[in-house]
């Protein structure tokens, strides 16, 4: 590792130090510490998802007076895997509705994975669902799967839509998997997920005609409603009227495009009343820009400067065609923004020292809280990775901020066969004095990031004081 040299001017932004807009107290060590905004805390989330489920198994118990025979045990199965699976749908569902309260108290990352993980189990227990009642209404009738499967379908027509959503979902968890998403654009991607919708549809009312625990059972029908209707509505409001409402209360432009060095720009977007968005360095915003060929896609990019009320700045490296097509934006494009979102913030900050780690793009987030977090000289460390010096995005800006605030910045530059592991928990500790008492902040590729955290913890920093975003989608 190097250390950086300083810039010889400072930038505007470097030289406001970082003020502590918006100070609620004082934190640990007398640091100041932002107020934070109210969010739903992860174990509140997760306890709220586990009781729905038990409720949903306490519904199929409360309908099951008695399971006799082999073929009751493996149709018993399957109708617990179905409703196990139709929840998991509405969960999953109200995981991606971008409701702030959400975003804000358990992060959007984190909310990724568990929507991942969650799609998993959905789509096996789906899966499961409909192979076991197969297989459990084929043992009394003495007839093969696959006849069985055809007369079930042809006699009832929502086991033929159920048949379609659980191919839809089959279908999307593929193109999910790692290997899958490694060759797929960002936007294909991201609306082939809209079949999630539909096959929560079709879902819905197989569950509801075919579903022995809401025959005759108005209370059951009417929770179920509730689930589903209550996820709609969340889903309608946060990812459709919201931002049209947003569009037109704040009038977004782009202002200017600036070229940072090879194939990376900054685009400066106005508009009026920003501050009203309250949006946090840290943040990302999911933009949608109303030009040719961009227009039909909304890609979240963070934001590379603490927002200011007056401006919003989003730096992008060219890597496909949306963020290579950021270059040619003309001044005066009209831009919608859904957001802000992520919980990568200054409030997760518990400890005096913290230690900001980025990697390649991965500095955007990092560069703005550099600049936004309150500290003395000497609280903050910056450790940027990049293959080589042109790919170090916002040098200029980065030495600038160091000078102007007292920061330790070190660049780890080269190739993997050059530096080797760039992050060990020996070379961390050797580089950060007292690390275990520092906060942590990640953001980069996603094998950067693993072994990061992977070293952070075995150098003694606890997981709750390790923040990370990762980029992968």
């Amino acid at each position: 590792m190097t250390v950086a040299g300083h810039a010889p001017a400072r930038t505007r932004a470097a030289a406001s130090g970082g003020g502590a807009g918006g100070i609620a107290g004082r934190g640990p060590g007398g640091y100041a510490a932002p107020r934070a905004r109210a969010g739903l805390p992860p174990s509140a989330v997760l306890a709220a998802v586990g009781a729905g489920a038990v409720a949903v198994i306490a519904l199929w118990w409360e309908n099951t007076p008695y399971v006799a025979s082999l073929a009751d045990w493996i149709t018993n199965a399957g109708r617990i895997t179905g409703l196990l699976a139709g929840y998991g749908i509405a969960v999953l569902v109200a995981l991606m509705a971008r409701v702030p309260a959400l975003e804000r108290g358990v992060g959007s990352d984190r909310l990724a994975r568990w929507h991942a993980r969650g799609g998993r189990y959905t789509v096996g227990l789906a899966v499961a669902h409909t192979l076991l009642t197969i297989w459990g209404y084929a043992l009394p009738a003495r007839t093969g799967p696959v006849d069985q499967a055809v007369t079930l379908i042809l006699s009832y027509p929502e086991v033929l839509e159920a048949t379609v959503a659980v191919l839809l979902l089959v279908g999307v968890g593929a193109v999910s998997a790692r290997a899958a998403r490694r060759r797929l654009r960002y936007e294909t991607w991201y609306y082939l997920h809209f079949y999630t919708y539909l096959a929560a549809y079709l879902g819905f009312g197989h569950v509801l005609v075919n579903g022995q625990e809401f025959v005759g059972s108005r209370l059951a029908q009417v929770a179920w409603y509730a689930l589903y209707l209550g996820v709609a509505a969340l889903v309608a409001w946060f990812r459709l009227l919201a931002p049209i409402r947003q569009a037109v209360r704040h009038r977004l432009r782009v202002a200017a495009v600036v070229p940072e060095g090879p194939g990376v720009v900054s685009v400066y977007i106005t508009g009026r009343r920003l501050g009203r968005l309250r949006a946090e360095a840290g943040q990302f915003f999911r933009w949608r820009f109303l030009a040719r060929g961009l227009w039909w896609t909304a890609t979240p990019y963070s934001l590379s400067a603490p927002p200011d009320g007056r401006s919003l700045r989003i730096t992008v490296k060219e890597l496909g065609d949306h963020s290579g097509a950021l270059a040619r934006l003309r001044p005066g494009t009209r831009v919608v923004a859904e957001g802000p979102y992520g919980a990568f913030t200054a409030a997760r900050r518990r400890r005096e020292r913290v230690l900001l780690i980025a990697g390649g793009v991965g500095i955007t987030p990092i560069r703005a809280l550099l600049e936004s977090l309150p500290a003395r000289p000497g609280d903050l460390t910056l450790l940027y990775r990049a293959r080589t010096y042109d790919d170090l995005v916002l040098r200029a800006e980065l030495e600038a901020i160091a000078e102007a605030r007292g920061v330790r910045l070190r660049y780890c530059v080269g190739g993997r066969e050059e530096v080797g592991e760039p992050f060990t928990a020996e070379t961390l500790a050797s580089l950060v004095p007292g690390l275990r008492d520092h906060d942590v902040y990640l953001c980069g590729p996603a094998g950067m990031t693993a072994a990061a955290v992977r070293a952070l913890r075995a150098a003694g920093v606890p997981r709750r004081r390790v923040h990370h975003e990762s980029f992968e989608f």
